[in-house]
């Protein structure tokens, strides 16, 4: 009987890189998918600044940055003109190194796939989870190998991410709240020609259809999404692309010359009752979908895995005790829930009809947009919540304390100065003490006597702008977001962290 530490169970991007992270840090995996290969279309597109900033920690960022594309403005058509056009180019200055990204999915699965089997892991295609049962010690499940033949493996714990027809999640029997909306979306990957095609975003607001124009890289490139409103919503499963109304694409003036990819589906939102139960944990499209707006849905898989990754490492080699498994279900639930409100309504005023929602659409929109981007508070509250560089888990056990304006919880904020990128740290998977300013000798030997990697960036006045307080102690979990925020520079501080939430303080000099 084969036995893994963790069985992950769907081979898309939050399964992948679930496997990815926990076999960086010595997990034995072992992953599994019912399809016969990696996907070859898709439909998520964006990769967010906190993806990227967490994908340095196993060298996928430069990678992306080099054959993914990124996005300089979003342009928004009325009544076939461009009405306005957003810049994008520097709105992630200051905040983040990375700005809005387009990487597909389909592309994107085969770099992690590369990546998973240059560490000796190879997905199992054709092999599908019939049953499972916890036995409170350990996981057993039932698989049907690609031959047909059933064979049982066991496993410490069990990873759901096996999309939003889950078979995990329904052996749970956890329920999965929410709804489906009413419109009908298409989706195509085309060749085409015409102003939209500039490498930049275009969406048309007109009130008699709606599509979006996502840029990919290479000439001519071009991912189209829109709704289907009419009387052919009722057949969506048999439309091709010619029976799409183009009226919106007319609008832009696409010219299209070879459709290369062209699917229908309706869009859901929904956020499983428990993302945890027992030895068994949902992550990804299992635990949670909603709607496209923003590009969040893959990111926020993502998310969930890297999170999941270094607790299930810690307890699994007795660096922890088993409740810190609590602080998934709390942290990235809390989350979903509050993303799910979030797009939705950016949704339904995207897609709402009725002449009231298009005159707001159509009339108010092009004037307010621009209008909010050129003040630096509102432009970086929007990109914040898109980029996903604002998640932060205040609620949870692991979070202590504040210093400057950084809470325990937060994102460490990025402060790149010449010459010093704090950022330059948080590629090891491990915890560790930031400090800004000069730390204390205390501090000092008490991080070497317990191999607490301690980093000491000399103060700039310009760190105050980050939220940073001069000689604060920060402490960094191993998925860099801050665990403790403290102005005073106290060792024992840092043992009743550890000892108060069952984490070894012996192994802090071990990472991935």
């Amino acid at each position: 009987m084969k036995r893994s530490d963790v069985l992950i169970v769907g081979a898309g991007p939050t399964g992948l890189v679930l496997a990815l992270w926990l076999t960086k840090q010595g997990v034995r995996v072992r992953i599994i998918d019912k399809a016969n290969g990696p996907g070859t279309a898709s439909r998520a597109l964006a990769v967010q600044a906190r993806t990227l900033e967490l994908y340095c920690q196993l060298d996928l960022t430069g990678e992306i940055l080099k054959t993914g594309h990124r996005v300089a403005g979003i342009n928004l058509w009325v009544k076939g003109r461009k009405a306005t056009r957003v810049a994008l180019e520097t709105i992630a200055e200051g905040l983040t190194p990375y700005g809005p990204f387009i990487y597909p999915q389909d592309q994107h699965e085969r770099l992690l796939i590369m990546r998973l089997e240059a560490l000796g892991v190879q997905v199992e295609r054709n092999t599908e989870l019939l049953n499972f049962i916890d036995t409170g010690d350990q996981v057993a499940a039932t698989l049907r190998l690609s031959g047909g033949n059933q064979a049982r493996c066991e496993a410490s714990y069990l990873a759901g991410c096996d999309g939003a027809r889950s078979v995990v999640r329904q052996i749970l029997g956890t329920g999965f709240p929410g709804g489906t909306y009413q419109q009908v979306f298409y989706v195509a990957d085309v060749d085409a020609a015409g102003p939209t095609l500039d490498g930049e975003l275009h969406v048309d607001l007109d009130e008699a259809d709606f599509v979006a124009v996502f840029p990919l890289k290479g000439k001519g490139r071009a991912r189209l999404i829109g709704t289907v409103r009419d009387e052919r919503a009722a057949r969506s499963e048999s439309l091709k692309f010619e029976d799409i109304s183009d009226r919106a694409i007319q609008h832009m003036k696409v010219q299209i010359r070879k459709v290369n990819w062209f699917s229908t589906y309706h869009v859901h939102h929904r956020v499983t009752e428990r993302f945890r139960k027992g030895r068994i944990f949902l992550l990804g499209d299992a635990a949670h979908i909603h709607s496209p707006a923003g590009g969040q849905g893959m990111n926020t898989g993502i998310g969930d895995a890297i999170n999941l990754a270094w607790k299930l490492k810690a307890v699994l080699m007795d660096q922890a005790s088993p409740a810190l498994l609590d602080t998934y279900e709390t942290e990235r639930r809390t989350f979903a829930r509050k993303l799910v409100a979030t797009t939705d309504k950016g949704f339904t005023l995207a897609t709402a009809q009725g002449r009231v929602a298009d005159f707001i659409r159509t009339r108010i929109v092009p004037l307010v947009v621009p209008t909010l981007f050129k003040f630096e508070a509102a432009r970086d509250y929007m990109f914040g919540a898109v980029s996903q560089i604002v998640v932060a888990y205040h609620d949870s056990a692991l979070s202590q304390g504040r210093a400057g304006d950084v809470t325990g919880g937060d994102r460490l904020p990025w402060a790149a100065m010449p010459g010093d990128d704090n950022f330059a740290t948080l590629q090891a998977i491990r915890w560790q003490v930031h400090v800004y300013g000069a730390a204390s000798a205390d501090l000092r030997n008490w991080c070497m006597r317990h191999g607490l990697l301690l980093n000491i960036f000399p103060w700039r006045q310009d760190y105050l702008g980050t939220g940073l307080a001069r000689n604060a102690m920060y402490l960094l979990r191993p998925d860099t977001y801050v665990a403790l925020a403290a102005y005073q520079q106290d060792p024992d501080a840092l043992r009743c962290y550890f000892v108060d939430r069952g984490l070894s303080i012996k192994h802090l000099s071990q990472s991935a």
